[in-house]
């Protein structure tokens, strides 16, 4: 087999039905959706297994991404390569940075930025930190030597590119997560992890993602501060950014798992991440259950 033709036979379809892209990081995520998943069939290209079937009567594929911004990337892009994917869902959990948030709360934000994509800064007098002036930072506020910086990115609409930070959920599919309870039917898990309160659906503001587990209470008072961010992953703004640049339409659901390091413990992640998994996954299946066939 030729080069151009181990190429064709990589972009070959695996499926031709348009569908759904419910997309999870890791495993204890993934594993609430595929419970659900009628008439199941099984692919693989290039290491990923991807999961066809009905979800509440919608037609999907559900895959992992892998942990982190490049794994969420390419990930994504290879879903759109080979299944005909008409918009994209994702469904995990998140750290929380907006202190009236709530382990277990589920947070559908409207928009999505890499709040680490910046600029270390030269530091020109003690404290003092001053980017290149061809850096184009952003106006938002820096973090001591840290000073972020929007991304110039193209797509067909754009050919020449455009500087941006933030990259939307699809308003349709926000409009119709709004339609959903506010309060979610979950306390307890399987292993009986409680809650001492009923988590809620939030619809709206922002989420920020970039490749680091944060766990500092000081770092999580500047993002929300300095980015408006409600929560924080490290998935959500990559995968939006390859929707944005395919023109497929978005929407991630995050469960608040922990509180990024605002906690007055260790981090709540290692307690209650199958109770948070549990959360989003029944806010997306309610979801599903309420959208048109793609």
């Amino acid at each position: 087999m030729t080069a151009a033709q181990r190429l064709y036979a990589y972009a070959d379809p695996l499926d031709t039905v348009p569908r759904t892209a419910v997309i999870s990081a890791f495993a204890p995520e993934l594993e609430r959706l595929l419970e659900g998943l009628d008439e199941r069939r099984d692919f693989s290209a290039n290491g990923v297994a991807f999961a066809t079937g009905t979800l509440e009567g919608q037609p999907v594929v559900l895959f992992l991404s892998g942990v982190s911004m490049t794994n969420a990337a390419m990930n994504t892009q290879l879903v759109l390569d080979r299944f005909d994917v008409r918009r994209i869902l994702f469904s995990g959990i998140a750290g929380s940075l907006d202190p009236s948030l709530n382990i277990g709360d589920v947070v559908v934000a409207e928009r999505w930025g890499n709040y680490l994509e910046g600029i270390y800064a030269r530091e020109t007098a003690p404290g003092e930190f001053v980017p290149p002036p061809f850096a184009e930072p952003s106006e938002r506020a820096g973090f001591g030597m840290f000073v972020p910086r929007d991304v110039n990115v193209v797509n067909a609409e754009h050919p020449q590119g455009e500087r941006r930070f933030w990259f939307d959920a699809d308003q349709t599919l926000l409009a119709e997560a709004r339609r959903l309870p506010a309060d979610l039917p979950l306390r307890c898990d399987a292993e009986q992890q409680c809650l001492n309160h009923p988590p809620r659906l939030v619809v709206g503001g922002s989420g920020v993602s970039g490749p680091v587990f944060m766990d500092n209470a000081e770092f999580r008072g500047y993002a929300h501060e300095a980015f408006g961010a409600s929560v924080v992953d490290m998935e959500s703004a990559a995968v939006a950014q390859v929707a944005w640049a395919n023109q497929v339409p978005f929407i991630a659901f995050r469960a608040v798992s922990d509180l990024a390091g605002g906690g007055e413990e260790e981090n709540e992640m290692g307690v209650f991440l199958n109770l948070a998994a549990d959360s989003s996954a029944k806010a997306v299946r309610a979801f599903m259950a309420g959208l048109d066939r793609p």
